[in-house]
């Protein structure tokens, strides 16, 4: 809306700009609504009460004179003034408001399990991949939280660091595979200590690691229970999914390009006593839409209150409709002073 418009311009009075106006007391519209049924009603009463005096006339004697309309245009000048006055009251304007939203944020590590058994088939395509889609999920809903990667196998090492770069992050786990680590077996306990050592110089109020696997720990120097107790001392709350089918699971194809199944089984007692100890929760999941359903109840227990400031720049337009009112109000003081108030009413 161009505020710098000059204020006799007849742009005022268009539908375009009058469609932009924000109004800051609109109950005044009502009341310009009724003006019209008032101005008719006082017009009924007028007439019904005004004295006339009787003079015979015949009929064709009688003319409509163009001049007795003039009598009409002092309450049209005053029906405008009024109208304008109740525009100016319902005080319109325009807004340019601006958010900022901020939070204080939440520090999250991703600690997901990469090794052999990932492959397994029972998540389309495997585990692994079922897992990185769900993840690269999981950061999209994430606002102004610190997020970092952590995978491991054999050994374990830090992907990415705490970041907001999240188009940087979701490029680390597009670049995820089992090829990262050369040593195999699993390394919960590992994965748990680098994990940590990312998260214990945080300042954040909640700091908070998501550990995927789907095996038990078979490999590392540091004990998994060891390394979740030292994450509950930097008061580091864990989450721990178990990720597979109990049972027969297909894991790729024999000689013959046939479905070789193989046997699965995980004992789960370490990940529900690591998520005990880091006072956060253990999950199970056997499918896809199950893990996805877990990363969004994480989602909504780990977020961070979103504060918001708020910027407004406001421009006031009712001078504009009060002087084209001050206008109008001497057009039918000027009339009412003249010959047009008393043109004879037939």
């Amino acid at each position: 809306m161009n505020g710098t418009e000059s204020w006799f311009s007849l742009k005022w009075f268009t539908w375009t700009m009058i469609d932009k106006y924000d109004w800051e007391d609109p109950m005044w519209l009502y009341v310009l609504a009724l003006l019209p049924i008032f101005f008719i009603v006082r017009w009924l009463i007028l007439r019904a009460f005004r004295p006339s005096l009787p003079v015979a006339l015949m009929k064709k004697d009688i003319k409509n004179d163009p001049i007795s309309f003039l009598r009409f245009i002092p309450p049209v000048l005053f029906f405008l003034t009024l109208s304008l006055i109740i525009v100016a009251l319902a005080r319109p304007q325009s807004t340019n408001e601006e958010v900022e939203q901020w939070s204080e944020g939440i520090d999250i590590m991703l600690t997901i399990d990469i090794s052999e058994s990932m492959k397994i088939e029972d998540f389309k395509p495997n585990r692994l991949e079922a897992a990185k889609e769900v993840a690269r999920d999981f950061i999209a809903g994430r606002f102004q939280d610190r997020i970092g990667l952590v995978v491991f196998s054999g050994d374990a090492f830090s992907r990415a660091p705490l970041t907001t770069d999240y188009e940087l992050l979701n490029t680390y786990i597009d670049e995820i595979s089992f090829e990262l680590i050369e040593n195999g077996g699993t390394a919960i306990g590992s994965a748990l200590a680098v994990s940590t050592n990312r998260l214990r110089e945080s300042d954040s109020k909640s700091k908070v690691l998501i550990l995927l696997s789907d095996g038990d720990n078979t490999a590392g120097n540091i004990d998994p229970i060891t390394a979740a107790k030292l994450a509950q001392a930097y008061n580091i709350k864990i989450y721990t999914i178990a990720i597979g089918k109990e049972g027969k699971v297909p894991f790729g194809t024999d000689f013959f390009g046939r479905p070789r199944y193989v046997e699965n089984r995980l004992d789960e007692t370490n990940l529900k006593e690591i998520a005990k100890i880091g006072s956060g929760k253990f999950y199970r999941v056997s499918d896809k839409e199950a893990l996805a359903q877990v990363f969004n109840e994480i989602d909504s227990l780990e977020k961070a209150e979103i504060k918001e400031t708020r910027y407004k720049d406001t421009t006031d337009y009712y001078t504009i409709y009060l002087k084209w009112a001050l206008v109008f109000f001497m057009l039918w003081m000027l009339s009412r002073t003249t010959f047009m108030s008393n043109v004879l009413v037939d």
